[in-house]
């Protein structure tokens, strides 16, 4: 289909949002009843205003100490003559590291034996210490439960699928977006990740994927036995660690042995609507697949699902997210988590259809998610006639939509479900 030049996509924009229908008359025209946004079994922290409290900025504390995969291929050199070495040793720890997954010094015998001890230590200090780790029944998905170095908790799950291996990591510990739906923004934002903290966790399942922790695949399947795909859709806005969360994209995306030789196509980064952050990674030229967390097409289910939608409107996270198909090429993901009765009307697949639509043709893909419910809560799924009358509404449209699989709900590890509880705390004090 022919793309319509820019002039007539702003023009179908400006008239889209002046004739919407106001979302708070329109499902008057529906049977099915609109549940409000609210916390259940936590307090939501406000500001003196008493609208949800936002956290940007990573608070104080202390900073992990340097590691090989904080540093560039120059820097990895300089820091190895510091240590009184050869800079030739930097590319060999590397190789280690990002190509066979270990900071043993005991399986770097190319290292010399009288420093090798001391030299390890200086370049990989331990970052990740894995306090839990449970799995599904087919052993097809792994949540592990990681403490930093300073005691915060962070987690990442792990997931086979035919023809490819996922990772879902943490950027942050905790978040300070402050959704009311997620469990990982109810204990706030407790600091940023570093860029080595956000590779460790990749390291270490390629590590267990190496020794055959994570099942065996199918005959026919011939995808190489590491992690392929990454999704920044663990603890954490990304977009809030932005220069971390790039500089980690980096590494992955460097060629063995300086990183991990992934393929940017591979890595998905999420974000709540960081307007100005989704501007800047457009302008990044790093292929990366680029994810909306939208959950509502209008302002006012948005504003009490999504708090940052208060800073930057519906209308304008998506012109961003148009903005960065047409900067890279690379179709969007708009992520929906479908709750009953509260954002999945058929109204709603309709407006954001027609939102979608208005900003052009072919340039973006919805991902609709059940919910992950929890017994007697109103945060619980839509019904599955419901679901597929979402789905077909949009597709309908001309918007390619597929209902996304979801993985880790009994281990609690799918999305929306990761947080450090009561018990894991627990577990990492008996290990201090």
């Amino acid at each position: 289909m022919t793309e319509k030049p820019a002039s007539v996509r702003a023009t179908r924009i400006t008239a889209l949002r002046d004739t919407q229908v106001r979302p708070a008359t329109a499902p008057a025209a529906s049977a099915a009843p609109q549940v409000r946004p609210t916390t259940e079994g936590w307090t939501q922290q406000k500001d003196d205003e008493g609208r949800p409290l936002l956290q940007f900025a990573s608070p104080k504390r202390g900073k992990p100490p340097v590691h090989l995969a904080d540093l560039t291929p120059d820097e990895r050199v300089e820091k190895v003559k510091e240590l009184g070495l050869p800079g030739f040793r930097a590319k060999q720890l590397a190789t280690h590291y990002f190509t066979h997954y270990t900071s043993d010094p005991a399986e770097m015998t190319d290292l010399p034996a009288a420093q090798r001890e001391e030299f390890v230590a200086g370049m990989l200090p331990p970052l990740l210490t894995e306090v839990r780790r449970l799995e599904t029944d087919r052993g097809d998905t792994i949540k592990f439960l990681w403490r930093l170095h300073d005691g915060a908790l962070v987690e990442s799950v792990l997931m086979r699928y035919p023809g490819r291996i996922t990772l879902c990591v943490s950027s942050q510990a905790g978040c300070g977006m402050n959704c009311p739906f997620c469990a990982t923004g109810q204990a706030g934002l407790t600091r940023n990740m570093s860029t080595a903290e956000i590779i460790e966790q990749i390291v270490r399942a390629n590590r267990l994927i190496a020794d055959g922790g994570l099942g065996g695949k199918k005959a026919d399947d011939h995808s190489m036995e590491r992690v392929s795909n990454i999704v920044f859709m663990g603890m954490g806005e990304p977009l809030a660690n932005y220069k971390r969360v790039m500089d980690a994209v980096r590494v992955m995306v460097a060629p063995q042995p300086q990183g991990l030789g992934m393929s940017a196509r591979g890595i998905t980064v999420s974000t709540v609507g960081l307007v100005p952050a989704i501007r800047k990674l457009a302008d990044e030229d790093i292929p990366v697949t680029f994810a909306l967390s939208l959950h509502a097409p209008d302002d006012e289910l948005r504003d009490e699902l999504i708090p940052v939608n208060s800073r930057w409107k519906v209308d304008e996270a998506l012109d961003a997210a148009r903005g960065y198909f047409e900067k890279t090429g690379r179709r969007v993901s708009i992520e929906y988590a479908l709750i009953k009765d509260m954002n999945d009307h058929a109204w709603r697949a309709d407006l954001l259809a027609d939102k979608l639509n208005a900003r052009g043709r072919g340039w973006v893909h919805v991902n609709p998610i059940p919910l992950n419910p929890t017994p007697g809560s109103i945060w619980t799924a839509s019904e599955k006639p419901v679901q597929d009358e979402f789905v077909r509404r949009l597709n309908d449209a001309g918007i390619p939509t597929t209902l996304r699989d979801t993985r880790g709900k009994e281990i609690d590890g799918a999305c929306g479900q990761l947080v450090a509880t009561t018990e894991d705390e627990a577990a990492a004090a008996a290990m201090a």
